[in-house]
């Protein structure tokens, strides 16, 4: 890959020094980073505030001229405004409801600009209210990949959203301040320090599959799935005992029972398609229709399985194969998942557990397709 298009992106209140100080501050850095977009998400107050300081106040212009920087684009179309249930834009973030709003906003307009691969987005949480700060860094967490950064940009505290102070200008420049007794005195810019902090922060993109829209939703969807991922208590088949065990509860299964159980294990094993992948989620691209599952060239591959549940006898498969050689009959096979259903809701007092363990069935155009939600990372077979 060539170079990224660099996107800044900014929660702002009223203080616009903020943006032209990350600005300053990033094209500091070795090697410097020169903005190819911004995108300003703030208030309508805020939105005015900062059209009358950088770009009708020309001091973005003036920042560029003296540290000759690449030209930055900052129009109206640049700024991401949040707006009510009427469509009007919101001129500050008070309510639950408004809280709400921008933290959906800042959300969808973040997992939008990730989807470009081209694209390194530099996230500035220094503005605005805490809670847009908040939801930003969340909403990275949530989808920014790992060339994406975000930062909080600091000032030394005579300087921190002064009126005349908006970054550090080449030529020394004098500006009043008020001390803590009121008094008036006058501070060079040459003494001025801006320092840019690079916050690390948890990168969940590539190991949550989130399908959600708003933040209060992918909130609690990203919590079950590493609940699922983390909390999902090992699967143990041991072949030689014939039985399953799950977290400290062992359940013992009759052979025939537990070899159609395995049918759908071994599916979940050796039949994903996507064997790079650390966890399986909810994805269900290895559900395979019973037709297929207990076909009769199917069965011949679970022959090792077999054996091993009737301590390795040659002959009781071959009586068993020679019966089926035309598969394992469909309604059978259903006959046998509800047993199976049962014996799992009996055995496992946590229900939440259920769904990871007993065969789910899901339809795909006409047909339907089973497997087991249980992440394969947590399943083992034992005495074979």
């Amino acid at each position: 890959m060539g170079r990224f298009k660099e996107i800044l992106i900014f929660v702002a209140g009223a203080a616009p020094q903020i943006i032209t100080e990350t600005i300053y501050a990033l094209s500091q850095k070795k090697p410097a980073i020169y903005p190819d977009e911004i995108f300003i998400i703030t208030t309508s107050i805020g939105k005015r505030i900062i059209i009358n300081s950088l770009i009708k106040g020309k001091i973005l212009e003036s920042l560029i001229k003296e540290y000759a920087l690449p030209p930055i684009n900052l129009s109206e179309e640049n700024f991401i405004v949040p707006r009510d249930a009427h469509g009007r834009e919101i001129d500050d973030i008070k309510t639950s409801e408004e809280n709400e709003i921008i933290g959906d906003l800042i959300t969808s307009f973040i997992r939008e600009k990730t989807r470009d691969q081209s694209a390194r987005l530099h996230c500035s949480l220094a503005g605005g209210r805490k809670t847009m700060s908040f939801y930003l860094g969340s909403a990275l967490q949530l989808f920014g990949r790992p060339w994406d950064r975000l930062y909080h940009v600091l000032v030394d505290p005579a300087f921190e959203s002064h009126p005349d102070f908006f970054y550090k200008p080449k030529k020394n420049k004098y500006i009043q301040v008020k001390d803590k007794d009121g008094r008036i005195r006058r501070l060079s810019t040459r003494e001025a320090r801006i320092y840019l902090a690079e916050l690390p922060f948890i990168r969940l993109s590539q190991k949550l599959k989130l399908q959600k829209a708003s933040f209060r939703e992918l909130v609690a969807e990203s919590q079950r799935e590493i609940d699922l991922a983390t909390i999902q208590p090992e699967l143990v088949i041991n072949l030689k005992d014939r039985c399953i065990t799950i977290g400290e509860k062992t359940i013992y299964f009759q052979p025939r029972l537990l070899f159609i159980y395995l049918a759908f294990i071994h599916q979940k094993i050796n039949k994903c398609p996507y064997i790079d992948r650390p966890y399986c989620h909810n994805c269900s691209d290895c559900y395979e229709e019973l037709t297929t599952l207990f076909s009769y060239e199917n069965l011949r591959s679970l022959a090792s399985y077999f054996r091993s549940l009737y301590g390795g006898a040659p002959l009781k498969f071959e009586d068993f194969i020679k019966h089926y050689s035309h598969g394992l009959d469909v309604a059978i096979v259903r006959q046998y998942l509800s047993k199976l259903k049962k014996i799992f809701q009996t055995e496992l007092e946590d229900e939440s557990l259920w769904s990871l363990y007993i065969v789910q069935a899901k339809k795909i155009y006409a047909a339907s397709r089973y497997g087991l939600r249980s992440e394969k990372s947590k399943i083992s077979i034992e005495g074979s």
